[in-house]
C-alpha cells in the first residue's frame, strides 16, 4: 500500500508513437509515467505526453487507433477550462430527439475525440455542446500499460463502450478511494480526488431505450468524473488541494498532511 501514492488517474492513458513495439495507451483515467520513461512526444490531454503532438503524430495515433481515415475528418476540438460551457449545467436531451441526425452525429463526434486522444470518457459539454451525454470505454489494451499493482488497487477492468443520455448517478455504497485524477480539458496537472467506488448509473442509450449501470472500481470514477461535467464540475473543484501538481511531478511524493491514496 505504501506505493500507493505513486498511482495516477488519468481519464486518457498516453500514446506512444515511432517506437518499434507501436503501442499506444488512453490518456485519460489510467496509468501514471514513471520517471525511469522516456518522455512521450504525443499531446498532454487528459494524462499523457508532455510534449505537443505533430499532425503526422496524430495522424499515426487515429491509423493506430484504428480510425483509418477518419482521422482526416473534421471533429471538434476539446474545450479547456475556462469556457463558460465547462462551468454550468448542461440541458437535457428530449428523448424523442435521441434517433435524429443531429443528436446522432454529437455522440458520434464524442466517439471519435474519445478515441483519438485517446481517452476513456468524454462529456458534451468537453465539445462545447451543452448537453448531457457521455461516452465512455476502457479496453484490455489500455489497462495493459498501466502496471500490475497499479491495476489492482484502482479495480480496474475493460468494458465495451458505453453512450448514455441523460445520466442519473447514485452512490449504493460508502466505500470510496483516493487516487490521482486528470481531465483532457485541464491540460499537464494532476491532483488526486476522493470518489465512491460503487455507482448505479440510469439514462437511455444510444437508441432511446432505457440503460442501466451498475459500476465499481475505475469504471465508476470514469462514470463519477464525466457526470460532474454535465453539472459544470471539473475535477479540481473537488481535488484534495495540496495534491495539486504538474504531469512532470507527478511520481514526486504527496505532501505532508496529505491523505495517503487507495481504497478506504
Amino acid at each position: 500500500m505504501e506505493v500507493l501514492h505513486r498511482f495516477s488517474f488519468r481519464l486518457l492513458p498516453p500514446v506512444t508513437l515511432g517506437l518499434n513495439s507501436a503501442k499506444s495507451a488512453p490518456l485519460y483515467l489510467s496509468t501514471r509515467i514513471p520517471l525511469s520513461r522516456p518522455a512521450f512526444s504525443n499531446p498532454d490531454p487528459l494524462l499523457t505526453p508532455r510534449m505537443p503532438l505533430s499532425s503526422s503524430a496524430v495522424s499515426k495515433a487515429g491509423w493506430f487507433l484504428g480510425l483509418g481515415d477518419k482521422n482526416k475528418m473534421s471533429l471538434p476540438e476539446i474545450v479547456k477550462a475556462g469556457d463558460p460551457v465547462l462551468h454550468e449545467p448542461a440541458r437535457e436531451v428530449d428523448p424523442n430527439e435521441i434517433g435524429s441526425e443531429r443528436i446522432q452525429k454529437i455522440i458520434a463526434d464524442m466517439v471519435r475525440v474519445m478515441r483519438m486522444a485517446p481517452g476513456v470518457g468524454l462529456a458534451a459539454p468537453q465539445i462545447g455542446i451543452p448537453l448531457r451525454i457521455i461516452v465512455l470505454e476502457d479496453t484490455a489494451e489500455y489497462i495493459s500499460y498501466a502496471p500490475k499493482e497499479e491495476i489492482r488497487a484502482q479495480d480496474r477492468r475493460p468494458f465495451d463502450l458505453l453512450v448514455i443520455v441523460n445520466p442519473k448517478l447514485k452512490k449504493k455504497s460508502d466505500r470510496s478511494a483516493l487516487f490521482f485524477e486528470g481531465c483532457l480539458s485541464v491540460d499537464g496537472f494532476r491532483a488526486v480526488v476522493e470518489r465512491h467506488l460503487d455507482v448505479e448509473v440510469t439514462g437511455l442509450g444510444r437508441d432511446g431505450q432505457p440503460i442501466k449501470v451498475d459500476a465499481s472500481g475505475w469504471q465508476a470514477r470514469i462514470l463519477q468524473h464525466e457526470c460532474d461535467h454535465l453539472d459544470g464540475t471539473l475535477y479540481v473543484d473537488k481535488m484534495v488541494p495540496r495534491t495539486f501538481r504538474t504531469v512532470e511531478n507527478l511520481d514526486l511524493p504527496l505532501a505532508e498532511g496529505c491523505p495517503k491514496l487507495g481504497a478506504r
